[in-house]
């Protein structure tokens, strides 16, 4: 049976309704600002971060020797700021991405979700904007602290961000309502939507790309743990334990040594458990983007185009971060470029989706 071209595609068309239209829009759009404030972040906060708190934790040491409590104290009160600054900057970089995923998942339910076009645009809503300004609260958090809270220790932005999440909750519990309504009424479940069995390549490309990319985040993960628990390799207690000691005992030396095995093991961490995230979200977004290929409104050359792209940013980006350990600055250079490469390919598929509603309104127009 010959292809049918996107913008000639009947209903039922993810594309065709309001809700599905706002949520796998605005899902792209939530994924493509997350890396994009991915990069941003990882140059401007989490590497400066980095550097002042093994500077903090340094200085601090210096003081163990004379017993100087409150500057100890002050010390690590100032790198309980730097992580705080450095934890809501990776909660927002993460929760930006995840709610795009989450947006784009309830776009392909939508077929099966049985609520009338107004309550789906309604909820679709709530659920975009509580995905904006869940982030923007969570961002807020280091800056606002406390300052004219009436709770102790929960400020203004925390609870703007539990407000959004309380709305991201309940738009979702409406969207299950309605699927477990449209379960119940089989008789009037729409057919299957044309994504789930449509022969695309564009989709094989990614679906192939991105099973290949979960797969191998699992066996990253199995493999970095077992490394973890079984490799034999000092532990960040015994390292800790070596700096307090050798800083009582005022031997700069063996204290330098033993603040080089700290920054070590924190680099060694911090990049494996970064490779292991990101070949895991970069496999989950390649398979959510394959479901909408068929609606990217592109000839089939250029559609094949930008999805080995998109792949190709999606193994690079992890593989980039990987050569960060022997290569540095060059290995988050090339994390970079592919990071950008694959907000590049969204940004095109994005594009043609809106190529495609507009083909697909112009001929509701011309029919009326």
């Amino acid at each position: 049976m010959a292809q049918t071209e996107p913008s000639s595609i009947k209903a039922p068309d993810p594309l065709a309704s309001n809700s599905q239209r706002l949520l796998t829009i605005g899902g792209i759009l939530l994924v493509a600002s997350g890396m994009l404030f991915g990069d941003i972040f990882a140059i401007f906060v989490l590497h400066p971060n980095n550097a002042r708190i093994g500077e903090a934790m340094f200085a601090a040491s210096q003081l163990i020797p004379a017993g100087d409590a409150d500057g100890i104290l002050a010390h690590f009160m100032a790198i309980g700021g730097y992580l705080e600054n450095r934890g809501t900057k990776v909660d927002t970089h993460s929760h930006i991405i995840h709610m795009g995923y989450i947006a784009l998942l309830l776009a392909m339910l939508q077929p099966w979700v049985a609520l009338s076009d107004t309550t789906k645009r309604r909820t679709a809503w709530m659920f975009i904007i509580a995905s904006i300004l869940l982030p923007i609260s969570i961002f807020s958090i280091h800056y606002i602290g406390l300052a004219y809270s009436p709770f102790e220790h929960i400020g203004w932005a925390s609870i703007s961000a539990d407000a959004c999440g309380a709305a991201l909750a309940v738009a979702v519990f409406i969207q299950l309502w309605g699927l477990w309504k449209g379960a119940r009424n089989n008789s009037d479940s729409p057919p299957t939507p044309k994504y789930l069995g449509d022969n695309n390549a564009a989709a094989r490309v990614l679906l192939a790309g991105g099973l290949l990319l979960l797969v191998s985040g699992f066996l990253y993960g199995a493999a970095y743990a077992a490394w973890s628990q079984f490799g034999g390799g000092t532990s960040e207690v015994a390292i800790l334990k070596a700096i307090v000691t050798q800083a009582a005992a005022s031997n700069q030396d063996l204290l330098g040594a033993a603040f080089g095995d700290f920054g070590n093991y924190q680099m060694y961490r911090a990049i494996n458990v970064a490779v292991h995230t990101h070949i895991n979200e970069m496999g989950i977004l390649l398979l959510l983007m394959s479901f909408v290929q068929s609606f990217v409104n592109y000839s089939n050359v250029v559609r094949n185009r930008w999805a080995k792209l998109a792949v190709l940013g999606g193994f690079g980006l992890p593989i980039g971060i990987l050569l960060e350990i022997n290569f540095g600055i060059v290995g988050s250079i090339l994390a970079d470029s592919f990071g950008f490469l694959m907000i590049v390919s969204l940004m095109a598929m994005l594009f043609g989706l809106l190529r495609h509603t507009g083909a697909t309104d112009a001929q509701k127009g011309a029919s009326a």
